[in-house]
């Protein structure tokens, strides 16, 4: 009988973690502190949801306050004002968005009538190519639909939304359920349009050396202060109004920005980064998004900062879950809100003894 011989195989280590470590080493952080358990009550790190103990660091920084203490007192003082507090999201929070881009050619793959909700629309497909000349072995491709309905004269105003797509398992839309918000959009005289954030930045920390952040770095890791992935997205959402400035079908001066959970929170960075839109719907953001940053109820900082989810934010900020407390923040989210000034900006929650203890709806 032949001796059975046993090979060990070395398994490959995982990509978004061998990235978040080497961030970590960037950062001279060797762990962060754990984020809170949203799912087991018995759980020693349950998420707090008790309003007594919600705020550990009180001291909200004042919007209309210079960083020096002198107070905001004309429209050319707010100018300096947000420049100020653009200059701390990008280096303390979101990272920054590189200065030299590739350029994005729009190609329209098709244009069809059909009927959509009853109203009689146009439908395009499109695929932004991203110019990747600079390092050709990384391609960047946008996906975007389009649909507006079908009028005799004049142009549609349009509401953009960050996409999910559709994933394995996620349960189909009932017959019965009733309009959707396309349909109620299209019954009042809009269009809508659909654009994949993950087409062009994926989402986790491996798809950081791909993508736009990849291709800008030529594949190589980024540092602490550049952008992360909901930068990346929004720079996405703006290429994307780009084309529909274009389209002799929409009024790009009445094109919104809508999104839910992580893509709530691109929506918010979109909208204060990008003054050509003109409205936004933020869906259940939460940490990272508009909820107040520094507190501790539902989805902490510690959160966002682990190896799951850091990738949607420049490097620096993981510092906040170690060494450094979210009260240490130079800003927070009602100065990311307050960079949207003067547009409009709904922010939406789900259900308050649900998803609202976890984003912490209040």
């Amino acid at each position: 009988m032949l001796p059975i011989l046993l090979m060990l195989t070395a398994f490959p280590e995982n990509p978004t973690e061998v990235d978040y470590r080497s961030l970590l080493d960037q950062l001279k952080i060797a762990n962060t502190r754990p984020g809170k358990d949203g799912m087991n009550p018995k759980s020693a790190n349950y998420a707090n949801t008790d309003e007594a103990k919600a705020n550990p660091f009180p001291n909200i920084p004042d919007v209309l306050t210079f960083r020096n203490g002198k107070p905001v007192k004309s429209p050319r003082d707010w100018q300096r004002r947000r420049k100020e507090i653009l200059e701390e999201m990008d280096r303390e929070i979101y990272g920054r968005t590189p200065g030299r881009l590739p350029k994005v050619r729009w190609e329209v793959v098709s244009s069809e009538p059909s009927t959509v909700g009853g109203v009689k629309v146009i439908s395009r497909t499109l695929v932004g190519h991203v110019d990747n000349r600079r390092y050709p072995a990384i391609s960047v491709d946008i996906k975007l639909s389009l649909t507006v309905p079908v009028r005799e004269s004049g142009k549609v105003p349009v509401m953009m939304e960050f996409g999910f797509g559709r994933f394995p398992g996620m349960p189909r839309r009932p017959a019965n359920a009733g309009p959707t918000w396309q349909d109620k959009l299209l019954a009042r005289g809009w269009g809508y349009a659909i654009l994949e954030p993950t087409s062009y930045q994926a989402d986790n920390g491996a798809g950081l050396r791909q993508g736009i952040i990849g291709l800008v770095n030529k594949g190589q890791p980024r540092t602490p202060e550049q952008w992360g992935a909901l930068k990346a997205w929004a720079w996405g959402a703006s290429r994307a109004l780009d084309y529909l400035e274009t389209d002799p079908l929409v009024d790009a001066k009445r094109v919104g920005i809508e999104g839910l959970s992580r893509f709530g929170k691109a929506t918010i960075v979109t909208m204060a980064y990008e003054p050509r839109f003109a409205i936004a719907f933020v869906g259940s953001s939460g940490q990272g998004g508009v909820k107040i940053w520094r507190r501790d109820f539902g989805e902490t900082v510690e959160n966002v900062a682990g190896s799951g989810e850091y990738h949607w934010m420049g490097g620096n900020y993981v510092r906040y879950a170690g060494p450094l407390t979210p009260g240490d923040m130079p800003v927070d989210a009602h100065e990311l809100v307050a960079l949207c000034a003067p547009r409009p900006v709904f922010v939406g929650v789900g259900s308050q003894n649900v998803e609202g203890i976890w984003i912490d709806a209040r």
